[in-house]
């Protein structure tokens, strides 16, 4: 019996350690979720479900809806996860020095601010200049599982650099939230919330051991941002920054799984619950729409060769072995795959649904075609390289038959 149902489980663990599963099971509940949300039946049920309100909070002025718990409260175990790998690389990993960290740095910087340009060009005049954050993101999950798909195409110096690009493009992506994105500021939460985070500190420099009184000096610091009018989920981070980097793989291995097999999940399935408009080639045509859409799939990837190529040419930063330029122009188009904080962003920068829902919609298609782009200019860039390879190998060879 025992080994029956070992090998009934195999193919789920197999599916868990492969780094392509977020990315495809992200794929499968917003395509799920896009049609219960259309289907003519139980659309209506399905959308209201999401946006119910709940009671249970309101003494405490916690969320409001089932939506607002995923958004504000699970999120910040994503933004844990997300702080924790920032913490790692910027201590003992890729982006611990300055000649590792400066052309991830400068990558992501470009594809930040070129999209968000882009976007105000669109939208300066429109009154929805307030979402330039939305393409100014890169999904972490999705474009590691799509450069994975691809295989040897991806060498492993540009997977690291992507890595880091996308850890360095959650960071600006929090920041924005932050500063931009919150509601109207209440100080005695934010004096609360410093103090709160101060005796983090303090138990971390103090080597506490960590236990039941930091998952409780947490948990008050996640309450006063709420109420303090910054992005509640931003805990996440701080806490990351605050816990010592011997504990961060313990909390890891406790919180992954939890975070990318369920958590992220059904972040897409209630963020993607879209009524797709019957005029969606004219909702498409709007501002918003193609702010949103060139910012991911142009200038994301415009920004981030733009911005590395003047860093190698300043000599400030160079290339990782075997990558090429056509190669970073292919990562940049792979990280225009917003997808997860791109949509966090739009529910922040826009109150009104349809304006939420034309986002996430371009947003989506912004990441199928970065997806088919990024493939094109892999299988193109390969056979570039093939060419030229072959193209050296008789010269080479009669070098080395003269020497």
């Amino acid at each position: 019996m025992k080994n029956i149902l070992k090998k009934a489980f195999n193919p789920i663990r197999l599916f868990l350690s492969d780094s392509r599963a977020v990315g495809i099971l992200l794929l499968i509940c917003t395509i799920i979720s896009l049609i219960l949300s259309n289907n003519s039946f139980i659309g209506e049920s399905y959308r209201h479900f999401w946006n119910a309100r709940v009671h249970f909070g309101d003494s405490f002025n916690l969320p409001a809806s089932f939506g607002h718990w995923i958004n504000d409260f699970l999120m910040a175990f994503f933004f844990l996860l997300a702080g924790m790998e920032i913490k790692r690389e910027l201590t003992i990993g890729e982006l611990s020095s300055f000649k590792k960290a400066v052309l991830p740095f400068g990558a992501a910087l470009g594809g930040m601010v070129v999209p968000a340009l882009i976007f105000l060009l669109f939208n300066s005049n429109s009154g929805h200049a307030h979402g330039w954050g939305i393409p100014t993101a890169t999904d972490i999950a999705f474009s590691l599982g799509a450069a994975s798909l691809f295989g040897k195409r991806v060498p492993v110096g540009l997977k690291i650099l992507l890595m880091a690009l996308a850890i360095i493009d959650d960071l600006g992506a929090i920041i924005v939230i932050a500063l931009f994105y919150g509601a109207k500021l209440h100080f005695g939460f934010m004096i609360t919330s410093a103090v709160v985070y101060l005796l983090l500190w303090v138990c971390n420099i103090y080597r506490i051991r960590y236990g039941v009184f930091q998952i409780v000096l947490s948990l008050l610091l996640w309450y006063s941002l709420l109420n303090s009018g910054i992005e509640g989920s931003i805990a996440g981070v701080l806490i990351a920054f605050a816990t010592p980097v011997r504990m961060l793989p313990r909390i890891e291995k406790v919180i992954y799984h939890a975070v990318n097999f369920c958590i992220i999940p059904l972040f897409a399935l209630a963020n993607t619950a879209i009524l797709i408009p019957g005029n969606m080639i004219e909702s498409l045509g709007s501002s918003i729409a193609i702010g949103v859409m060139i910012g991911l799939v142009i200038g994301k990837p415009v920004g981030i060769f733009l911005f590395s190529r003047i860093l190698v040419l300043f000599k400030i930063a160079r290339l990782p072995q075997h990558v090429s330029w056509p190669q970073i122009l292919c990562m940049g188009t792979l990280a225009g795959i917003g997808f997860t904080m791109s949509i966090f962003t739009t529910g922040l920068a826009f109150q009104e649904e349809a304006f939420r829902d034309i986002a996430k919609i371009a947003i989506l298609i912004s990441m199928v075609i970065s997806v088919l782009i990024s493939w094109l200019n892999f299988i193109i860039s390969e056979r570039k390289l093939s060419k030229f390879t072959k193209a050296i190998k008789p010269a080479v060879s009669g070098n080395i038959a003269v020497g």
